[in-house]
């Protein structure tokens, strides 16, 4: 079985609260990149910005309880079912515990650590 995996438009960096403002800072004033506050109820996440990084968009999101800044990945898939069932098949689980997303959605992490959603294309 084979699955065709599309890197996505979403880099979701998870940025420690003491480190927040700074980083927004960052940018905004010294990039001057658009940047916009948006409203968020998400039980890990305290606030996010939305960052317009050329084609991506890059989640400023404040996570209360890090201590280091992670990077988040989007994967597309044309069926999340299909594609979770090859992952596991090739001993990559899913992490869904680490952060709450809708049901027809999975995380996954590589061997390094790095974590990725898996979503159906739009």
């Amino acid at each position: 079985m084979s699955v065709n995996f599309v890197g996505g438009n979403n880099i979701a960096l998870k940025i420690p609260k003491s480190k927040y403002e700074s980083t927004v800072a960052f940018y905004r004033d010294i990039l001057q990149l658009e940047v916009f506050e948006q409203a968020i109820l998400n039980p890990t996440v305290s606030r996010t910005h939305k960052v317009v990084f050329g084609n991506n968009t890059i989640w400023l999101d404040c996570v209360d309880n890090y201590t280091r800044s992670e990077t988040w990945l989007e994967l597309n898939v044309d069926e999340v079912q299909r594609a979770t069932k090859y992952l596991n098949d090739n001993g990559i689980n899913t992490c869904d515990e680490i952060e709450k997303i809708p049901e027809e959605m999975h995380w996954i992490s590589d061997p390094a650590g790095n974590i990725f959603i898996i979503k159906n294309k739009e």
